[in-house]
């Protein structure tokens, strides 16, 4: 945490406290209802709220126990310290005392020894905490006390009312707790006491005389002690320092002069050790030589010190020494420093007595620690200044004596709302009693802190708020009027208002964005539920004047109504948090501007909003540039940023869903537990658009994220990189939060607002899953780590060299890995690594020489034996497990350790397939690659979720052509001994297209499943044989199961003819008693055996849960082309698909089904759109992982290559197609790879648009007119074409040519595949 603003401390004299507690600084003060306790200038430690609203009157620690006690009405609470010894410092609540008289009133606090405690009101109570909550002393007084303090040793208690002009000094006489005496002097002062300060002993247990200061209405602080022990006074007059006299001022002007006093005493303890401290501490001016020669002089003295101020800058430092002696000398009262420029911030102006101050100096015994000092501003600050004393007291001219480490304030009652700037300087707390205060942040060499600017009270309710100008003005909605208020002053004034009327519940306050670059005039528009809004126009004054409130050149009128429509299930509308640059329209408005707002529906419906006002025709323009339908009903809580990001939460707020309005799809979704419901949602960027968000919980905030798109993996899209917790600091739940523009996050809860800086630890427990890299600093960032989780690829990344891979750039990868090779041959630990490795960016998005493989390899074969490199042009699997190696010792800065295990994965696999090279074609090496790569991830994670290959890799395999070399290269992998589960994982069975093969694989995982087990149960290859209609070997199969009870019965069944209807309901009751028995898989069996292949693989799909295995016994059960397969592609694949959003599943479907043609429009248009009954898509279906970017090269590949193909590629809109390329391109973006993006856009070929024929009779277009080159081979798969006559009539009737019409030549082409 950066910096704490505590609250808003009352203005009251016993309003802070500060001790030193064994090792431990303490500062309590109150504020409000609320007790905040703190060991720093931004260590606070717990906030202690109290029931109710009433406000504390005081606060008292005992530097003895720790006990803290404070006070409101005539109930006093008092709180023990604990856990201390586990190093979690608490307070929890002791006693709870109550004043003898209800009408009494508790207004000081004062320790005493043996834990005893003075209170003081209308009268004087003793209270002995130690014991018991008892009183054992009460003396009713005159007047209600104004101060009331028990000296060091207890021994006297000096006593003031309000106004009075005499001290009482009551001398204990007695101590036992049964038998309390006193007796009382009086003091006589010429006006009224306004302070008193008790001295201090060098040491706890050291005994000293008492000596009182007393502060004076007449500028003199008088100097008490016991001078004449045999005299009728307690304490005598010893000096006095007249502070009016004391600051000389060189100015000669009158209002210096009367200028305000203030007065502190340092204790000649803390005097001391401040004096060690400056000593001790290292300086090498000369100047600050000579202060340091002056303090130790003054040091030796060892004197009290009285410290005088003005509110001029203006200071003088008086020493005492030898206070207390009865013989006092002219000397023992000198001058140590007068000083001018001392410029502390006291208040001017106001309420009376808010200018007052009050000052607490310490020096903590903490080796190192400086000279502190505590200034209390009743105006509602306390500051805290540290510097060494020597430099505070310097008689020469120096500047910044002081620096202030913090300034405690904020609000008197709980925070409700923050807002703030599309800059993110400035901000505008709220409470619920419409209390606002507006923050600033200094500049980074002021440390960037939020100090307040100015405070406004306003009676009138507040319905929305807007910050204009950076914060200098501010604007309020209120139910019939909206009015502007100038925050360029510590109060803020109102300049303007104007009343309205508007239909339905004003929803948000929106500043629409600039056009015309006009800093002094801008455009706040405010939109009802009823979806009709009022623009108001705003002139900005450029110099603020306190004394002319009406400020003429500042005014606020009412611009244009507007009415949006689509009001209808209308749930809310708000502004969008501002993110990146500042957001500014050009002379035209379309969808590539900036959004402003965003609503939603009660259905779920997210619409963006722009909009830009038109100053010539005085209306404002608005557009919607996206809709997304989240499927979400009743949303309770959303919040939309400037680029396109949306975040929704469900009605019961604990289910979050984040969505890239852009693109209309989901990128996140997480439920959280019940307990954890969120409030708030709250967005920030990076400087290059990368987006945060803040999840804000009742007592925590989770920063999310954005990733990088890892398709290959289906990794998350957003991770928690920082989770915030308050509940140690307040236990008041967080009532708003919100950024600034620099990474800080401000929240506030209760009456406090606590500001996290943007650096993160690396022992964050959040970052425990985020791709970094391992050789990070102590501290990151928060803006570097998300671009480094973000921003573009190095070449050597894994997931750029996978998508390589998919994209059909090989050359590319070898060129990559070779490179590798030979870089980190020679790199040393700490060097810095080029991220393109010495490609040249044109080969990154080069499109590659068209020339066949062969004649590469060729080449290379002829030269092999004159050619003597080092380096090998390709990646080999010597080079592979050379370049691991060095892996395995170098820590690419570049990398995490997890990708750098993922790259070594891809360069053992791309080793493989170059070994292979020669007899698999471009879709067998991506299946054989990512199908390798797959089983060695899943050999290093061993509790991996994903137990098969994903469709995507199935698809490349069902389009290659050398699927016999992948079938034995998946045998070899599973050792020859391939079971159904293996199969399974490597989706054989789906990508298979020749049928015997199929079944000749099918009896071989028969086989193997019969002989998995030492028993060789016939069970366990049921269903396998009974679907390659073998049963007689099945029966030959139990012949030999003599251990197997089921035996006999199962010979008995089996010798039967299962052609004949009563021997198939035989089977069918055996498949249902099975099924009742949870025996699924023999259940199928027995299904076939009954010849009821589609109940057989509803029970696979539905009971066993395995799609591929109910697919798989219909290909082999009754072959690709059997009704129950069709079926069961129809009613159950694609619908599942069209949920899913599974494209990669759909198009494999279509293929199956021979409609080709929308196989290739499956990969372009959403799947529940191609359906003849149309499944509604859930969310996974909306999720980016179904916009796999490998689907455009899916599509490049299909869309040529037979002629369904390309009259399906015919059927997608253009317009629809360029949307896909675009959005592909933008996913790579998404992704890290930036140059697969340029090289798609670059060199991606659309397709010519079809000629409608001229007249009825011309023939259909040919579909190969669509390609702009002349290509390969396309494969003649359509029907025989007919003339549109015929199709209308369906073939009857057809009149005969009268003439000869000679066939055109592509006809004749047609029918020989060309």
């Amino acid at each position: 945490m950066r910096e704490v603003l505590p609250g808003k401390p009352e203005a009251k004299l016993q309003a802070l406290c500060t001790v030193q507690w064994e090792e431990k600084r303490l500062v309590a003060y109150i504020s409000g209802n609320a007790l905040v306790i703190l060991s720093g200038a931004n260590d606070i430690i717990q906030t202690i709220y109290h029931d109710g609203d009433k406000v504390l009157q005081a606060v008292a620690v005992d530097e003895v126990t720790g006990k803290i006690v404070t006070c409101f009405g005539s109930t006093i609470l008092v709180y023990q310290p604990y856990g201390k010894d586990v190093g979690a410092l608490k307070w929890s609540l002791q006693y709870t005392l109550v004043l003898r008289s209800d009408r009494d009133e508790a207004r000081t606090l004062s320790w005493g020894t043996s834990e005893e405690l003075l209170v003081g009101g209308t009268s004087l109570t003793i209270f002995n905490t130690a014991q018991d909550d008892t009183a054992i002393w009460t003396k009713k007084l005159a007047n209600p006390v104004k101060f009331a303090q028990f000296s060091y040793d207890a021994s006297l208690v000096a006593s003031t009312g309000h106004y009075d002009r005499l001290t009482k000094i009551w001398r204990r006489l007695s101590y036992g707790s049964d038998d309390v005496r006193f007796d009382f002097t009086y003091l006589p002062h010429p006006t009224t006491v306004t302070g008193m300060h008790w001295r201090r002993p060098h040491h706890r247990n050291q005994t000293i005389d008492n000596v009182l200061y007393t502060l004076c209405a007449d500028n003199k602080v008088r100097v008490w002690a016991a001078t004449d022990p045999h005299g009728l006074q307690i304490l005598q007059q010893w000096a006095e320092i007249n502070l009016q006299e004391s600051i000389k001022p060189r100015s000669v002007k009158p209002t210096n002069r009367l200028s305000q006093r203030y007065a502190f005493i340092i204790n000649s303890r803390d005097f001391t050790v401040a004096t060690e401290r400056a000593v001790q501490a290292p300086s090498n001016q000369a100047q600050a030589h000579h202060a340091l020669e002056h303090l130790i002089e003054m040091a030796n003295r060892s004197p009290e010190v009285c410290v005088v101020l003005d509110d001029k800058g203006h200071m003088s430092a008086w020493g005492l020494e030898n206070v207390g002696y009865k013989a006092r000398k002219t000397t023992s009262i000198f001058n140590i420093a007068h000083i001018e420029g001392l410029a502390l911030p006291f208040a001017h102006g106001g309420s009376l007595g808010m200018d007052n101050a009050q000052f607490y100096n310490f020096c903590s015994e903490i080796p190192g620690a400086p000279f502190t000092i505590l200034v209390h501003y009743f105006d509602g600050r306390i500051e805290w200044l540290e510097g060494r004393l020597d430099e505070f007291l310097d008689p020469s001219s120096r500047r910044n004596r002081l620096s202030s480490k913090a300034v405690w304030t904020g609000h008197a009652g709980n925070i409700k709302k923050i807002v703030r700037t599309a800059s993110g300087r400035a901000c505008i707390s709220r409470t619920s009693t419409n209390e606002s205060l507006v923050w600033k942040q200094c500049s980074k060499s002021l440390g960037g802190s939020l100090i307040r600017r100015s405070s406004l009270d306003i009676s009138e309710h507040i319905h929305r708020t807007c910050l204009l100008a950076e914060g200098d003005f501010v604007v309020f909605l209120h139910h019939k009027c909206i009015s502007l208020w100038d925050a360029r002053n510590l109060n803020a004034f109102h300049v303007a208002s104007c009343d309205y009327d508007l239909e339905g519940k004003p929803l948000c306050l929106v500043v629409l964005p600039d056009s015309e670059g006009h800093a002094h005039i801008m455009h706040v528009a405010t939109i009802s539920s009823d979806m009709k809004g009022i623009t108001w126009e705003i002139r900005l004054a450029a110099q603020a004047n306190v004394f002319n409130t009406r400020q003429p050149q500042t005014s606020i009128r009412e611009f244009c109504t507007f009415d949006l429509g689509l009001k209808d299930d209308l749930a809310f509308v708000l502004p969008v948090d501002p993110a990146g640059s500042k957001s500014v329209i050009s002379g035209f408005i379309d969808t590539f501007a900036r959004d402003i707002a965003v609503s939603y529906t009660n259905s779920g419906v997210l619409r963006c909003w722009t909009a830009k006002a038109d100053t010539a025709r005085s209306t404002v323009d608005w557009l919607v540039t996206s809709t997304v339908e989240t499927g979400i009903d009743h949303p309770s809580l959303a919040s939309g940023s400037s680029i396109r990001k949306t975040a929704l939460v469900d009605s019961e707020k604990t289910h979050l869903t984040i969505w890239d309005t852009r693109g209309a799809q989901l990128e996140h979704e997480e439920r959280f537990d019940t307990q954890d419901v969120i409030q708030d949602l709250d967005w920030a960027s990076t400087p290059d658009n990368q987006s945060i968000l803040a999840v804000g919980f009742p007592h925590k905030v989770l920063l999310l994220s954005q990733l990088r798109y890892d398709y290959l993996n289906a990794g998350p899209a957003w991770a928690a990189i920082r989770e915030i917790r308050i509940r140690d600091l307040t236990p008041h739940p967080i009532g708003d939060s919100t950024w600034l523009g620099d990474g800080k996050l401000v929240i506030g809860a209760g009456n406090q607002l606590f500001v996290y800086d943007k650096y993160l630890s690396a022992s964050d427990s959040s970052e425990d899953n985020l791709r970094l890299p391992v050789n990070r600093s102590t501290a990151d960032d928060i803006f570097g780590i998300v671009t480094r989780l973000n921003g573009s690829l190095p070449v050597f990344h894994p997931q750029f060299l996978a998508q390589s891979i998919l994209y059909g750039k090989s050359s590319l990868v070898q060129k990559v890995i070779t490179s590798l090779h030979k870089t980190l041959k020679y790199y040393s630990q700490g060097d810095k690594l080029d991220e393109f490795l010495g490609i040249t960016i044109e080969d990154l998005y080069r499109e590659p020489e068209d020339y066949s493989t062969a004649a590469k390899k060729e080449m290379r074969s002829s030269y092999a034996d004159f050619v003597n490199d080092e380096e090998p042009d390709t990646v080999t699997e010597t080079l592979a497990s050379s370049l691991n190696e060095k892996l395995t010792e170098i820590a690419i800065p570049q990398l995490s350790s997890q990708e750098q295990i993922h790259l070594a994965d891809i360069i053992e696999c791309v080793a493989m397939v170059e070994r292979h090279r020669r007899s698999m074609d471009d879709n067998a090496s991506r299946f054989l690659l990512f199908f390798r790569q797959h089983c060695l991830r899943k050999g290093h994670q061993a509790q991996s979720n994903q137990v098969t290959i994903s469709w995507r890799e199935i698809v490349w395999a069902y389009h290659s052509g050398s699927q016999d070399i992948l079938v034995d290269l998946v045998s070899r992998h599973f050792s020859g001994r391939i079971l159904w589960e293996d199969a399974r994982e490597s989706g054989m069975c789906m990508w298979m297209t020749d049928t015997t093969a199929l079944r000749a694989q099918f009896e071989i995982i028969a086989r193997n499943e019969y002989t998995k087990t030492y028993e060789k149960n016939p069970i366990d290859c049921s269903l396998y044989y009974l679907a390659l209609r073998k049963k007689n070997v099945l029966v030959g199969l139990w012949r030999m199961a003599a251990w197997n009870r089921e035996q006999g019965s199962t010979q008995k069944l089996l010798a039967n003819n299962f052609r004949e209807d009563r021997w198939k309901t035989s089977a069918l009751k055996n498949a249902y008693a099975l099924l009742g028995k949870r025996r699924f898989a023999y259940a199928a069996a027995f299904f076939l055996l009954a010849d009821r292949l589609k109940d057989a693989a509803n029970v696979c799909t539905n009971q066993l849960q395995d799609l591929q295995l109910g697919i798989a016994i219909c290909r082999v059960y009754g072959g690709d082309g059997c009704v129950e397969l069709k079926e069961l592609l129809e009613d159950k694949v694609l619908p599942q698909a069209a949920r899913e959003g599974n494209r990669w599943l759909a198009s494999w479907a279509f293929w199956m089904l021979n409609r080709r043609d929308m196989a290739v429009r499956a990969l372009i248009s959403p799947v529940y759109t191609l359906l003849e009954s149309p499944e509604s898509p859930g969310l996974k279906a909306k999720s980016f992982l179904a916009d796999d970017p490998a689907l455009v090269v899916l599509y490049r590949q299909l869309r040529q290559k037979t002629l369904q193909t390309l009259r399906g590629a015919s059927k997608i809109p253009p317009r629809a197609e360029w949307d896909f390329i675009t959005h592909n391109a933008q996913l790579y973006d998404r992704m890290g790879c930036d140059f697969l993006a340029l090289d798609l856009v670059r060199n991606w070929e659309f397709l010519r648009q079809p000629l409608q024929p001229k007249r009825a009779l011309e023939a259909p277009f040919d579909p190969r007119k669509l390609l702009r080159r002349r290509s390969s081979l396309v494969v003649a798969d359509l029907p025989s074409p007919k003339l549109p006559t015929e199709m209308r009539s369906g073939g009857v009737n057809k009149p005969p040519a009268s003439v000869f019409e000679e066939p055109d030549s592509n006809s004749l082409l047609d029918n020989f595949g060309f």
